[in-house]
């Protein structure tokens, strides 16, 4: 059976439901499309229909047309009102374009002359040359804002006369916490730096790591060949279980060799909290900074020492020096007396 000779709403039921086979194809021509559902709408006499028999033909039009509930509802009601269907298609005129491609080659040119400096400076330029000069050119770009100007950079127009290139900006990572430890008169909460042993003939010495716990200024020092994961990650494994109390915090600077995701892994792994510094308040890692100069310069020195010991220091380090420097070296602590008026 074809289309043509479906003529009852029950054979539109039928054919809806499947319980009988009818050849039909889709019109992919809108004009076609519109012809063909004002046909069907005078074939069943649309208007005269019950509206249980009105929801049928509204089914089958959308399965034919394809087109949702809401366009053969606007159809229906456009048929209702004036009879027949027509297709209007409505041409949009577009916005007249302000700046001409004469005015984006002037851009190109006056950011070629001063090397692409920010947009307020060439708003300015451009007045200057207009105003002060006489160049009439730039009366158009004179008037630009200073963030349509950034727009006209990116068009293809400017893109072909000339291509700027700027250097990879760093994006602030959002590992740890800014801000400064607070560890209540408690053990556990440590700052960390890393100290270099020099350079010569462009290779790189060993790495001293140096943390001291905040409260009781308890210090380990480690020393590595490099500050990669590899080399960074047991050596910290090991200093944090060389402390003989239980690890809380974790401050260090903003150095990429502890702000990363193995680090944290580690950290996390063990329940330690992870700090960071924070920017222009330099005493927030003052106090393993301090201990890198009165300590590790003072027995280390600042002389090149070569990658190929750093087991050998590192040995040292575990079994020698961090014993002196916790048990017999001498050690400053300050304690806060309390006075009246509220002054310490």
């Amino acid at each position: 059976m074809k289309l043509k000779e479906l003529t009852t709403i029950n054979q539109l039921a039928d054919f809806l439901s499947g319980a009988q086979s009818v050849a039909f194809t889709v019109v992919d021509n809108k004009d076609a499309c519109y012809r063909w559902i004002q046909g069907e709408l005078a074939k069943f006499s649309y208007m005269t229909l019950s509206k249980s028999d009105k929801g049928v033909v509204i089914q089958y039009l959308m399965k034919i047309s394809g087109y949702s509930r809401q366009q053969i509802t606007r159809l229906i009601k456009q048929y209702k009102t004036r009879g027949r269907l027509r297709r209007r298609q409505r041409t949009v005129a577009g916005f007249k374009t302000k700046y001409t491609e004469q005015d984006i080659g002037l851009l190109a040119e006056m950011d070629k002359r001063h090397e692409t400096p920010c947009g307020q400076v060439i708003k300015k330029l451009c007045e200057r040359a207009n105003t002060v000069f006489g160049e009439d050119e730039y009366a158009n770009l004179s008037e630009i804002s200073v963030s349509h100007l950034y727009n006209l950079r990116k068009t293809s127009v400017y893109v072909g006369k000339r291509r700027h290139f700027e250097k990879t900006k760093s994006k602030p990572s959002t590992i740890g916490e800014r801000r400064k430890p607070q560890p209540n008169q408690q053990p556990g909460y440590i700052h960390i730096d890393t100290v270099h042993q020099g350079d010569l003939d462009k290779k790189k010495g060993v790495y001293h790591i140096n943390a001291v716990d905040e409260e009781t200024q308890y210090e380990i020092v480690c020393t590595v060949e490099k500050i990669s994961e590899r080399y960074l990650i047991p050596v910290l494994e090991a200093m944090l279980e060389a402390f003989p109390f239980v690890i809380k915090g974790f401050h260090a600077d903003n150095g990429s060799e502890y702000i990363n995701r193995h680090v944290v892994k580690l950290l996390e792994k063990l329940r330690i909290e992870l700090t960071k510094s924070r920017a222009r308040q330099s005493n927030d890692n003052a106090l393993v900074e301090s201990k890198n100069g009165f300590v590790i310069r003072k027995i280390f020195g600042y002389d090149h020492i070569q990658q190929r010991w750093a087991p050998l220091i590192n040995e040292f380090n575990m079994n020698y020096l961090n014993d002196y420097l916790n048990y017999h070296r001498p050690c400053f602590l300050l304690k806060q007396n309390g006075i009246k008026k509220g002054k310490r």
